[in-house]
C-alpha cells in the first residue's frame, strides 16, 4: 500500500504523479517527489541564507513592470517575506508591494 501524497502548498490529498514530478489539481502546485515545501532554502545573489524579516540591499537598478518606476542601486529593503518560490521574494518599497528576483539582492 502506499502512502497518502499530500501538496505542501494547500494540504490536499489529491494529487497525481505526471511522470516527472508531483501535481495538485486543486492549487496547481507541482514538486518533485523528495522536494517539501518546508525544506526550500532562499539565498541571496552572495549565496547567503534569507529569512522572513530580514533586511536586503538592491544591487542593480531594476525597472519594475507596468510603470515608470525605477529602484535604485543600493535601495535598502526591510521587513522582506518569502513566497512559495524560493527565487523571489515580497517587500514593500515606496508604499507598493512588489516580488523581487533573490538574484538581484544582497543581505
Amino acid at each position: 500500500m502506499t502512502d497518502v501524497v499530500k501538496c505542501p502548498k494547500c494540504s490536499m490529498e489529491n494529487v497525481y504523479f505526471d511522470g516527472t514530478s508531483n501535481v495538485c489539481p486543486d492549487c496547481f502546485y507541482e514538486w518533485s517527489g523528495d522536494e517539501t515545501a518546508n525544506n526550500t532554502v532562499v539565498k541571496d545573489s552572495n549565496g547567503t541564507e534569507l529569512q522572513d524579516g530580514d533586511a536586503v540591499t538592491v544591487i542593480k537598478d531594476l525597472k519594475v513592470k507596468g510603470s515608470s518606476m525605477v529602484i535604485k542601486r543600493g535601495t535598502k529593503v526591510k521587513s522582506i517575506r518569502l513566497t512559495d518560490n524560493p527565487d523571489e521574494v515580497d517587500c514593500k518599497i515606496d508604499g507598493s508591494s512588489i516580488v523581487l528576483k533573490t538574484c538581484f539582492l544582497k543581505k
